[in-house]
């Protein structure tokens, strides 16, 4: 290279240098200014990575407390065997109503849907006659309670004699699809 520019006059020696110094520069703006930002970049991506660790971490070192409320929300009487869900729900709608003041007229089936990973539910049609305040106890004893039963439908009008309300209420109990190993076997020990 010093062989070359020796044999170039000063004029072409200047001039050579300017265009490798424009060359240089025209390459690094292309090439490497763009990726001045890649540090902080990546900065802020270990300092994110660190924060979600530590994050992860910390529900890791919890796991025995959650699995210790698991287990105490599955005990808490939530449980129904599979084979007695329809006549727990049923025995819940007439204790609520019979507690409400009122008998209900009519029931439709019970159906059963099991379209949840974790749920059963059981569903139910009644028919009601009665006064309001009789219903809004009903329905607020229903949802107050522990059971897993809720309103998915209700029809309201008034009855014939215009004194009272007549509704179709449609109720829906949900019930857990695998109960606890240990309520399994309790039920089949006592059958």
């Amino acid at each position: 290279m010093k062989k070359y520019l020796a044999q170039l006059r000063p004029m072409e020696r200047r001039l050579a240098v300017g265009v490798l110094v424009v060359v240089i520069l025209v390459l690094n703006w292309w090439f490497i200014w763009p990726h001045f930002s890649d540090f902080g970049n990546l900065r802020s991506e270990g300092n994110d990575a660190r924060r979600k660790l530590a994050l992860y971490q910390t529900a890791i070192a919890q796991s025995a407390n959650y699995a210790a409320q698991v287990k105490s929300l599955e005990g808490q009487g939530g449980n129904v065997a599979p084979e007695d869900q329809a006549v727990n729900f049923m025995r819940t709608i007439q204790a609520q109503a019979a507690a409400s003041g009122f008998t209900p007229s009519d029931y439709s089936r019970s159906q059963t849907r099991t379209n949840d990973a974790f749920f059963v539910e059981q569903e139910q049609t009644i028919t009601v006659v009665a006064d309001d305040k009789q219903l809004v106890d009903f329905l607020y004893r229903l949802g107050s309670g522990s059971s897993m039963v809720r309103v998915r439908d209700l029809e309201l009008r008034p009855d014939a004699s215009r004194e009272q309300l007549s509704a179709n209420i449609q109720l829906v109990a949900s019930f857990q699809k695998n109960p606890p190993q240990d309520l399994k076997s309790t039920t089949a020990n006592a059958q």
